[in-house]
């Protein structure tokens, strides 16, 4: 392994956020981190009235609400298009792709909030309408309504108070709003799925948010959407394609490094040999859309630069995101397309015959070299132990592993489909809010397939978010089981194939089970004391 010193200099003058051709806006355009010298950020009351001002001055917006926040706040979405849309249904005859770019989701990382707002100015009153040739953009800037205004200092110390004082992560609910894409608890997520991505079916999904950990040094960290059940040809494509094309051209035209996410553990010794990315669950919000059959980035800024920099970085992303799929429209629902269609003949083709992944284990994808990080300096204590201090050199390193692959652990049989008896039919609702095909028998009829035996459920010993995460071990056995008029028969032959499978095996690692959506249910069968059926029974062509 070996290293570069790298020597960086930030010329604020080199920095540019307006980019539009117009450098004087009216005062109700102007956001509160530009008047205040980036010590604030925009209250949702900030946000709301820059939405207002700016839709009377463009035929090119409209904005909705995609529902209320627990303390009865609007969350707005601005739809930007040219001609202008308002509906779904007239976004689908435009014949243009959705793309929708959301901000605040955790109210800490206000970051993408602001950068959306600049965007929407430059979209549709600066140089930037060329956006809108191919594509209908909704943008979200403040998922997260409630917290963002539950402002103190010191919430962020990587941030160093830059801003002053910002919201809290978790929603009014107590609840992380990036993981609620499985159990949907949050009126903000429902909201989000039964108002937009249901019905608009954006192409791609960009969720922007700040990173709070590791100091390495790109400007900006990136992922893909991760799932090894989905199909790979959106998570390929993005990661591959696009994000590397984005992250070029963010270097050759703005000097801005930006590389893929993750932290490393300087526990594990120095140099940093290790650098490891999220988990694959689809309770991350991006991570489902590859279940989706959709593509998704998350985008993270990089915490301990200042709050301009940060947002400066944010904005290039997003805006360079833009361009790109202003530019690859075609291309990108192409891909989608293929991977509806993949994920449909699988099913018809394969049902009974191929095993899937539904629980995994990340593993080492690719080496990274250049790898930019602060440098650290060792200090040897008095018990022999090693501490790493962090200077303030930057550096680069070769041969970091890089762990951003997932190895399934556990696989089940992909069947045709399932069955839920009519007593769960809070099972088929969530199914439906994800925007699943769900139907109910009008007569009693005969299923052959499989029904799992549980021999045991575990469960975690601490909540998270609010539930006790549950593991069920046990076998399939063949079975023939008659259901009844009313009961619930989900087809595998559609689109979302891939995240019913996960959500509905029983031995998946974020599916239904893990959260507690059938607790009740084996408590009261005794499964402590007897193998238990799992009431979902599989059905085979």
């Amino acid at each position: 392994m070996r290293f570069t010193t790298v020597f960086s200099t930030i010329a604020l003058s080199g920095f540019s956020f307006f980019t539009s051709a117009q450098s004087t806006w009216p005062e109700s355009l102007i956001l509160t981190p530009e008047k205040s010298s980036f010590i604030k950020t925009s209250t949702h009351a900030d946000v709301i009235s820059f939405i207002d001002a700016i839709s009377k001055q463009s035929s090119n917006i409209h904005v909705i609400s995609m529902g209320k926040s627990p303390e009865g706040k609007d969350i707005p979405v601005a739809i930007l298009a040219n001609p202008l849309v308002r509906t779904p249904e007239e976004a689908k005859a435009s014949g243009k792709p959705v793309i929708y770019i959301q901000g605040n989701i955790h109210a800490g990382e206000v970051e993408g909030k602001e950068a959306v707002m600049m965007l929407m100015r430059d979209i549709l009153l600066g140089n930037k309408k060329n956006l809108l040739d191919n594509q209908i953009i909704l943008f979200a800037p403040i998922y997260n309504t409630d917290s963002n205004d539950k402002m103190e200092k010191g919430r962020r110390p990587s941030q160093e108070d830059s801003p002053l004082e910002i919201g809290i992560r978790e929603n009014s609910q107590g609840l992380d709003l990036n993981r609620d894409g499985i159990k949907m608890e949050a009126k903000e997520t429902l909201g989000l799925f039964t108002s937009i991505i249901v019905p608009w079916d954006p192409q791609l999904f960009v969720d922007l948010h700040t990173t709070n950990g590791t100091w390495h040094a790109w400007s900006l960290t990136w992922a893909p959407s991760y799932h090894y059940a989905g199909e790979a040809i959106t998570s390929d494509y993005t990661n591959d394609v696009m994000l590397k094309a984005i992250t070029k051209t963010a270097k050759e035209r703005y000097g801005l490094s930006m590389g893929p996410y993750g932290d490393y553990e300087v526990s594990e010794g120095w140099p940093v040999k290790k650098f490891y990315t999220y988990n694959h669950h689809p309770r991350y919000l991006v991570n489902q859309f590859s279940l989706r059959n959709r593509m998704a980035i998350l985008s993270e800024a990089f915490s301990h630069e200042r709050f301009y920099q940060r947002i400066h970085s944010t904005y290039t992303f997003a805006s360079e995101i833009l361009e790109y799929t202003n530019t690859h429209t075609k291309e990108i629902v192409t891909i989608n397309q293929k991977a509806d269609e993949n994920a449909i003949s699988n099913v018809k083709e394969n049902a009974g015959k191929v095993k899937k992944g539904v629980r995994f284990r990340m593993d080492s994808a690719t080496t990274l070299n250049k790898f930019p990080t602060y440098d650290y300096v060792g200090m040897k204590k008095a018990d022999g132990t090693t501490q790493w201090l962090r200077t303030g050199n930057i550096v680069q390193y070769d041969g970091v592993t890089y762990y951003a692959k997932f190895t399934p652990q556990v696989e089940a049989t992909l069947p045709r489909g399932y069955v839920i008896p009519a007593e769960f039919s809070a099972i088929a609702e969530n199914l439906k809010q994800h925007g699943v095909k769900v139907e109910q028998l009008t007569a009693s009829r005969t299923f052959k397939g499989e029904v799992f035996n549980v021999t045991a459920l575990q469960r975690a010993q601490r909540k998270f978010e609010g539930h006790f995460m549950a593991t069920a071990t046990g076998t399939f056995a063949p079975a023939s089981k008659r259901f009844r008029k009313g009961d619930y028969v989900v087809d595998l032959a559609q689109p979302l194939a891939n995240l019913i499978f996960y959500m509905l095996e029983p031995q998946s690692d974020d599916g239904l089970i893990t959260w507690n959506f059938f607790d009740a249910y084996f408590d009261k069968q005794d499964v402590k004391n007897k193998p238990v059926a799992y009431p979902v029974f599989k059905y085979y062509p």
